[in-house]
């Protein structure tokens, strides 16, 4: 299974943990410059499976508000 297909099965609140993770281990400092860098990479993913849920979620509100104008 590759990471992208890993990332899909993720919920919002698992992606968002995890991304919180790096975030710290990215502020505690202390790894090199690749780990870093890998870090990084690994929360641009992660931001992006959020967007995903919450745009996924706005589409969800936005189709249920245009069902109660109608």
């Amino acid at each position: 299974m590759t990471e992208k297909t890993k990332d899909e099965q993720l919920s919002y609140e698992q992606a968002r943990a995890e991304l919180a993770s790096v975030v710290e281990r990215l502020e505690a400092g202390g790894t090199s410059l690749e780990e870093s860098l890998a870090l990084w990479e690994r929360g641009e993913q992660l931001a992006g499976v959020c967007q995903r849920w919450l745009d996924g979620a706005r589409a969800r509100i936005d189709t249920a508000r245009q069902k109660t104008e109608e």
